[in-house]
Formats: structure tokens, sequence, C-alpha cells
């Protein structure tokens, strides 16, 4: 089945390679190609299914369509605050400045937002933001906003190719000059010539047990990539576990169901039918942070006041059915799909699940151009925004918002270029990887180590984490890689998913050795961060820890917010959010 070790790659060639096709890739590559710039965009699975299309809530940016005193301002206020100080105060900035001109972005390619009856954007609380500036499309935001740019992908010609796997990217003295891959169906192996990558390809929440990702997704692969072409990590341990995720079946554990379900008037309950958000955060309760809400459905169920199968129950059937659906289609539908369930009749059984990576590649503000030369990342396998605790809707808006800035820079870049150096060892290097799992001898399954990392980390770096727990699964680690050097790919009949197998392992591995690390570093507890052995914040540790195979992580203070914003930013949580939903 395997193609021939001699077998030539197929050489593809493009001024500009984006490699994701969720909604960061797809908006850099509309801006690469507006400025006539010749661009690739792959991925591993099928576009019109990208984790975009998982959002649900919303994307956030200051109209003021509901709230006219609203500002840019606030709204990088509220994202510093919710960062919990961790985020970089130039990217808040630029995000926040520039969010209205995403929204206008989508409005002139056809996004179908929900509108006022005199036609006006509509928008509404959501997120820990002080005025309603969450615009949405339902709870279907990202399904949509994956469907428009796909549509302008469309009308600007450009070339997207979903079944290839991005194993290498290609450097020489320092510079970027492409990626190696192989198809995913028919295994022929790919050589791509570019001038500059934009790496969009995701974060690497797939490896804990219950995660909102799915299985073929969110594996690391970002992380691999940058890191091995000499780019950094940052906030690897920043992650953030959603409070509320399926839990049964066992092939769909931890499949998202939306804050806004909680947003709506939904409660939760754990199984003596108490109350419990009450225990920890009395005046917020279930409106309260995501951070809190899921640290506080893990203490219910680590403390023996879970449901039968290890979670708690979120109830919103004493709301009114047509509110339901109206306003939570999604989910009414979801459960039914899963579960055979109606969720106008009883409660939802749910536990924390891994949702998001608040850190990933380090990038700069200005362009998100990562240290490499030619070589950019954005959304999710970007880092920077987010911190210790990401907003609901801000990550829709940061890739509408670094796609065009990234790609505006990339071309740039790209026309600058004069001398393009291409390193046959690189290609060769590459090749060779690619060619080991399918001739090794070894007996390792890829999709068992998979899940034995998902184990580990789940069971040493989960909501709450420990110095023991995080040095223990450290050690554990180490016996997982060895066994991943062994790891044979078996294609058949149906395609190479085993190979990209292979490689979802060898990034899920780099990825579970950056978090422990960062994590068994930050001696703290801070938003996501939850360290039972150090339950305070440590103001000294307001910064970064950043991540390289080689060095481990290595702590970076962070500058001082500009005055334009961080005043509003030091209010409180409880005096900027009251009665509002907390993300």
């Amino acid at each position: 089945m395997a193609p021939s070790g001699d077998d030539a790659p197929t050489i593809l060639s493009a001024s500009a390679l984006v490699i994701g096709t969720g909604g960061a890739g797809l908006r850099a590559a509309i801006e690469l190609a507006e400025r006539g710039i010749d661009v690739l965009a792959v991925g591993k699975r099928r576009r019109h299914d990208a984790h975009t299309t998982l959002a649900a809530g919303g994307i956030n940016a200051a109209l003021g369509t509901m709230d006219p005193e609203d500002s840019w301002q606030q709204h990088a206020a509220d994202t510093l605050r919710e960062s919990y100080f961790l985020a970089d105060p130039a990217i808040v900035e630029t995000v926040c400045r520039d969010a209205a001109i995403g929204i206008e972005d989508l409005e002139r390619w056809g996004m179908p937002f929900a509108r006022e009856a005199d036609g006006r954007v509509s928008q509404r609380f959501f997120g820990a933001h002080t005025y309603r500036r969450t615009s949405y499309a339902g709870d279907y935001t990202g399904l949509e906003i994956q469907r428009t740019l796909l549509r302008r992908v469309a009308e600007l010609d450009v070339q997207v190719v979903d079944t290839l796997y991005i194993t290498r990217l290609l450097v020489a003295d320092g510079v970027v000059f492409g990626a190696f891959g192989f198809d995913i169906v028919t295994g022929q192996r790919v050589l791509i010539h570019a001038d500059t990558v934009i790496l969009a390809a995701g974060g690497h929440t797939r490896i804990w047990r219950h995660t909102s990702s799915r299985r073929d997704e969110n594996t690391g692969d970002s992380f691999r990539l940058a890191a091995l072409a000499g780019a950094q990590i940052r906030d690897a341990e920043l992650v953030q576990f959603h409070p509320s995720g399926l839990i049964e079946p066992e092939d769909a554990a931890g499949t998202l169901i939306s804050e806004a379900a909680r947003g709506e008037g939904g409660i939760l309950t754990n199984a003596l039918g108490e109350r419990f958000m009450d225990r920890y955060d009395p005046v917020r309760r279930e409106l309260s942070t995501r951070d809190r809400v899921a640290r506080a459905c893990d203490t219910e169920i680590r403390e023996g006041r879970g449901t039968e199968h290890g979670g708690v129950w979120l109830d919103v059937s004493h709301l009114p059915e047509s509110t339901i659906l109206q306003r939570l289609p999604r989910v009414y539908r979801t459960v039914i799909d899963l579960q055979m369930k109606d969720i106008t009749q009883g409660p939802i059984e749910i536990a924390p699940t891994a949702h998001y990576s608040m850190g990933g590649v380090w990038v700069r503000a200005e362009d998100h151009g990562t240290g490499v030369e030619g070589l950019y990342a954005i959304g999710e396998a970007s880092s920077g925004l987010h911190g210790a605790n990401r907003l609901g809707g801000n990550s829709l808006i940061e890739l509408m918002v670094y796609g065009r800035i990234t790609g505006a820079d990339a071309a740039a870049y790209v026309t600058g270029r004069s001398v393009v150096r291409r390193d046959p060892e690189a290609v060769e290097e590459a090749r060779r990887e690619v060619d080991g799992f399918l001739t090794a001898r070894g007996t390792q399954p890829p999709r068992m180590l998979q899940r034995a990392v998902r184990d580990l980390m789940t069971g040493h770096a989960g909501v709450v984490r420990t110095e023991d727990r995080l040095s223990r699964g450290l050690g554990l680690l180490e016996d997982l890689e060895d066994r991943g050097r062994h790891v044979t790919a078996h294609p058949d009949i149906a395609g190479f998913e085993d190979l990209a197998h292979a490689f979802d392992l060898q990034g899920s591995l780099l990825a579970a050795r950056a978090t422990l690390e960062c994590a068994r570093e930050r001696r703290e507890t801070r938003g996501c961060h939850n360290r039972d052995d150090f339950p305070d914040l440590d103001p000294a540790l307001r910064g970064n820890f950043v991540w390289t195979p080689g060095s481990g992580p290595v702590f970076e203070p962070l500058p001082e917010a500009p005055e334009s914003f961080r005043a509003l930013a030091e209010q409180t949580a409880a005096e900027a959010t009251a009665d509002k939903l907390v993300e």
C-alpha cells in the first residue's frame, strides 16, 4: 500500500502557503489573494468541517449598536482583566481597536448576522464584557463565518487542498522556504515551495480525554511544526477548560454545550440536587467566569458529589420551550443527535472539557511573525491575546483581525523577496521521517499511544494541578516518548489515516511536554491554571513562560498596558460584569 521510498514527491509551488483551512487560514488567504499574491491553502480535514464551525456563541466588537457608550478601549480592558493580566497588551489593543473592521469585512461578504428590527447588527451580553458587543448568527456563528469566508475564497479562485497533512516546515539558514507532507488519501509525498508560510493549524486541546475537539484536530500540530522550525511556544500551560462538555457517548465525550445555556438561565446542580455555585460564587453563581465554574464542577466531582457517570447536571428545562428552540437550537439538536434526550424535558449530564489553547506559537504583536523569517502564526495556533482566561467571542474576532494584518504583511514580505535559498538536506530529512513510519518494524500503534497521552494529561494536568502530579506526569511521558519512536503506520485500502495518526502523536507528545513543564514552573493559581499546592496568585509571575525543546520554559515579564485602557482593566470584575454572563 505504501508508496516506494524512491518515489519522487509531487512538487507544488506558491508565493504563499497557508497551513490550515479554518477561519484564520481562510481570512489570511483572502487578504493575500486580494493583494494579488499566488496563495495555496492546505488542511488535513474537509474545509467545510473545520474546527471554526464548532464555535457557537458569537464574535466580539465594540460596535455600539446596542450600547452606544461602548468603546474599543473598554473591550481591551475587559480582555486584559479577564486574562488575569497575562495577555500581551499590544495584541489586545490591536484586536479590540480593529474589531469593527472584521465585522465590516464579514458583512461585505454576506455574513447573515442576527439583526434588530431596524436593521442594526444585534449584539448580546457574553463573556465578561461590560457592554453588549457579541454579534451572532443564532448559535451557529462559527459555521456561518466559515461559510462566508469559503464563499469569498471561491470568488477569488484561491487554491484549497484539504487532504494534505503537513509534517515539516522547511527552513534554510533561519528562513522558511516551504513545507513537506503527504496526501491523506493516496499517501503521495508532497513538497511545497513557498516564499512565506502562515501557520493556522489550531491548538493542542485534543491531548486531554474530555475535549471539545474532534479526534483528528488540535493535536498539537502547530506546536511541533513551529518548534522544529526554530520558533518558540508561549503559555503552553494556559488551557481553557469549558465547564460544560457532554460525558456520553464515549466517542463524543467533551462535545460542547454552549455557554449560552447558562447565559439564558440554565442552572447547575450536583447529584444531591444542590445548586452548588452558591458555594463558589454566591453573587454570580452560574454567571461566574468560565475558569471558576469549571473548577467548581471539578471540585464537586472529585469530592464525591458528582453524578453516576462523573459529572454534574446542567438544567434548562425550566425555561420556556420557545426560548430554548430560538436561542439554543444547536444545543437542543446536539443532545437529541448524540443522546436522544430532549433538553426541554430534563437536565444534561456534563463535566469540564479541554476547550481552547490560550497559549501557542510566540508571535510579534505588529504582524504575528514568529521570529523565524517568513513564518507567521495566527488563530489558535498563536498566542498573546487570551492570557489565563479567554473571553467567549474573542477567538473569532482575533482570526478576522490578524488574518487580515498577517496576510497583508506576508504579501509585502513576498513582494520584497528577490532570492530564495532551498536546502535539499531539509527536504530529504522530512522525506526520511515520513518513510520511517511506513517502513519501521515497530509494534506500537499510534492510536493506542495517543489515548495514553490523553489519559496522562487528564490525570496529571487537568483542571486542578499539583507539583507532584505534574512531575509524575513528566516521568510517565518519557516512557510514551520512547514508545512513540517505535510507532509503525499501517495504511489500508481506505487511505493513509494511520500515517496521519502517527504524526498526530508526535505533535501531541511535544505539546504535552511543553504543557507539563510550563505548568510545573507556574507555581501560582491564576485564571485557568489552578494549583492546589499554590492556591494564590503571585504578582511576580505576571508574565509568560516561553518554551523550546532545547531550553524548556523561560519566564518573560510583560510590559504594562497603555494608559488608554489600563485603568479600566483594573476595575474589579464585580463592578464591570454585574448580572452579565461571564465567560
